[in-house]
């Protein structure tokens, strides 16, 4: 096993000093109303980093209270969209000026790679913010052609106050991914950042208030999800909540949200998706892109291919590449730029994942590679690919999020088909084949919200993500993640005389 997990290892980056640990509510950064505060861990060593403070039901109460005010009477909603996107812009710029210390951010609270948060995550945060600001003066609706002598038109008009609640595993990907199409929608926010990941949250809030984004738009409230998060879906007076995380949690907001005030519903619940690897495709490629696709982000990642079906005529070749380069994957400090896994993000995780490996064990699936602990410190987990798996197991139901491959060989594309969709989740899949036919014929039999044909992790700011069945609705991203923060209002007028309609 490629690992570098040694305790002498001692980061040369320079860890920062945190900054930001207060909620930051209507511009300011306060302690929680209780004066409670909770510990946030750095997951390569199980050490404390910082006291945070908890927010819960009052604290939400009294940022829902500044985001309304901001709605209702703000200048926000009411500045012409061109305005609002030149704020963004200037909120973007601060991101890349702060690209290090952002990315040290999320490497000491989540164990991300510090050399892809610099090179990637955090770069793309800004973009992200760009293309949204570039969308904030193009929000219009349509006119509409009457049957009878009328004129009407549509509006679009932000929805109000939202409540984000963000991840653990991409915390700045997934905060700019809800916040930037919200505040080019002109909506006003409540941010409950992941327990596990508050740091870089707070950070951009203090980033935001440099950009001039007016106080009360952005409030970020740091807390447990049983507490503030509950807050957030059964607020009366937050009019959308737009939350990922699991199948489980989404449920509660859900419910939540039925029985407050019927706010505006999207979630992202994660997956288990299939990669398809047919007989025609490069094998050293394709075993690449099928570890990558598990490991990348240590499997901590919505849409990892953690089901793998490979024709039976390639199907021995490419476990023997799987198991070299598993074997070759480097698992260390995620600081070393010679790492590619960090630790997963804390204890909770790294125990659930070694307990689907043991589930995996007991249930009849091979153990081919991996499946064990390293280090003696720190969260860190070996690659771990598993074979001759049925779809009933745990390993191949559950959604491990971690780097856990389950690996099986199929005969015919209508088996792949099969099995691919036999599962409770929706949100992605690969598909790795020359032939033009079989890769139609397979991304449009998938019952899933994004297909990559001989890609993985294929993202962009335009191209909107979102799940089938368990994986949830409503999309992130693309113009579609703007739209759902955005009402759809019908307004008819008569018209007289007309010399037409």
């Amino acid at each position: 096993m490629g690992s570098h997990c040694d305790d002498s290892i001692v980061s040369s980056v320079k860890i920062p000093t945190i900054k930001f640990t207060k909620l930051f509510i209507n511009g300011e950064f306060v302690d929680s109303i209780s004066g409670k505060t909770f510990e946030t861990i750095d997951p390569r060593t199980g050490d404390v980093i910082a006291r945070i403070a908890e927010g819960d039901e009052e604290d939400i109460d009294l940022a829902v209270k500044a985001a309304r005010d901001a709605f209702d009477h703000g200048p926000w909603p009411r500045l012409p969209g061109s305005e609002r996107a030149r704020i963004m812009m200037k909120f973007a710029d601060l991101i890349d000026q702060n690209v290090e210390e952002l990315a040290a951010l999320d490497t000491i609270d989540a164990g991300k790679l510090f050399s892809m948060g610099k090179a990637v995550d955090i770069p793309q945060v800004a973009a992200t913010l760009r293309y949204y600001a570039g969308a904030a003066d193009k929000i219009h609706g349509d006119v509409l052609k009457m049957s009878r002598e009328f004129h009407a038109y549509t509006l679009r008009e932000p929805i109000g106050v939202v409540g984000h609640i963000i991840p653990w595993n991409y915390p700045s990907t997934m905060l700019l991914m809800k916040i930037s199409p919200a505040l080019a929608a002109g909506c006003t926010m409540v941010v409950k950042p992941a327990e596990q990941t508050p740091l870089s949250a707070l950070y951009y809030a203090h980033l935001a208030k440099l950009a001039g984004i007016p106080n009360g738009v952005l409030n970020v409230v740091t807390g447990f999800g049983p507490t503030a998060g509950a807050a957030v879906s059964t607020h009366m007076d937050i009019d959308a909540v737009s939350f990922t995380g699991s199948p489980e949690v989404g449920r509660k907001v859900m419910k939540a949200a039925a029985e407050s005030n019927l706010k505006v519903v999207s979630l992202e619940l994660g997956g288990k998706s299939p990669l398809i690897i047919f007989d025609d495709a490069d094998v050293d490629a394709a075993a690449q892109l099928a570890l990558t696709g598990i490991v990348y982000n240590k499997g901590e990642i919505c849409v990892a291919s953690s089901r793998v079906y490979v024709q039976e005529g390639i199907y021995d070749e490419v476990v023997k590449k799987l198991v070299e380069k598993a074997k070759a994957w480097v698992v260390g400090d995620p600081f070393d730029p010679e790492v590619q896994q960090g630790p997963q993000v804390d204890k909770k995780q790294f125990e659930r994942i070694l307990t689907y490996i043991e589930h995996g064990k007991r249930e009849g699936a091979t153990l081919l590679t991996g499946g064990k602990p390293l280090g003696r410190k720190g969260y860190y987990i070996e690659p771990t690919i598993f074979t001759d798996f049925k779809e009933e197991m745990l390993i191949a139901k559950d959604e491990i999020f971690g780097p856990v491959m389950a690996l099986a060989k199929f005969k015919t594309i209508e088996e792949a088909i099969a099995r691919a969709n036999n599962s409770r989740y929706g949100l992605a899949a690969g598909i790795v084949t020359k032939d033009l036919n079989v890769a139609n014929t397979v991304s449009r039999s998938i019952r899933a919200g994004t297909i990559w044909i001989n890609c993985y992790f294929a993202f962009d700011n335009d191209c909107p993500v979102g799940g089938y069945k368990m994986s949830g609705f409503g999309s992130d991203l693309g113009l579609e993640g703007l739209y759902k923060y955005l009402h759809v209002k019908s307004v008819v007028t008569p018209i007289y005389n007309t010399p037409w309609l």
